[in-house]
């Protein structure tokens, strides 16, 4: 029974993750994505996906890193990936993965531990893909709404290309396809060279 409690309070904590605010909109909405929306969203497109990504690779896990991979948001925040790669901020977002994750009964909470710190290095086929199909759903969000979160920071063409070059190394597929998206975008003077 304390093993259901402790996982009871596990599921409550992470509602919170709810009311984190991401910097795009979804698809033909006004309003902000929250977090949790993501994780949903980027595990559908990882399932949708997975016949093109370049390795073999284990959707089940796949998956699982992509459910626990923002839980640190809840302590952080979101910040945009174009700034958010700092030791600091990685740093604190492994402090909270670290305390929502020991909510958990004793032992539990080490296979999401290995799998969210797997994730970060990215040098497994699993999460190579996990880290690419991350990056999609925020491209889409610009892509299909004017650029709205690349305008409102500031975000350079070269710097959506150089982050989010990084699809390839779990899908050259995907990022080919991706990339002529946003090209064409581009042309389309989505996003101004300079801003």
């Amino acid at each position: 029974m304390e093993e259901i409690e402790k996982v009871l309070s596990f599921i409550i904590e992470i509602e919170k993750l709810k009311d984190v605010h991401r910097k795009t909109k979804p698809v033909g909405l006004e309003r902000f994505e929250n977090s949790a929306e993501h994780s949903w969203h980027v595990c559908l497109s990882a399932m949708m996906l997975k016949d093109f990504a370049n390795e073999p690779i284990n959707i089940d896990r796949v998956i699982k890193m992509l459910l626990i991979h923002d839980l640190g948001e809840i302590d952080v925040g979101d910040t945009i990936i174009y700034a958010s790669e700092t030791e600091q901020l990685k740093s604190a977002e492994a402090e909270g993965i670290a305390r929502i994750l020991s909510i958990l009964p004793s032992g539990k909470s080490d296979e999401f531990v290995e799998l969210w710190c797997e994730f970060e290095a990215g040098e497994t086929s699993d999460a190579r893909y996990a880290k690419a199909i991350d990056r999609v759903p925020p491209l889409l969000h610009n892509l299909h709404g004017n650029g709205h979160s690349w305008r409102t920071h500031g975000v350079t063409q070269e710097q959506v290309l150089g982050l989010n070059s990084r699809i390839e190394q779990g899908s050259s597929e995907l990022w080919q396809v991706i990339r002529k998206q946003l090209e064409a975008a581009f042309e389309q003077g989505i996003l101004n060279k300079d801003l």
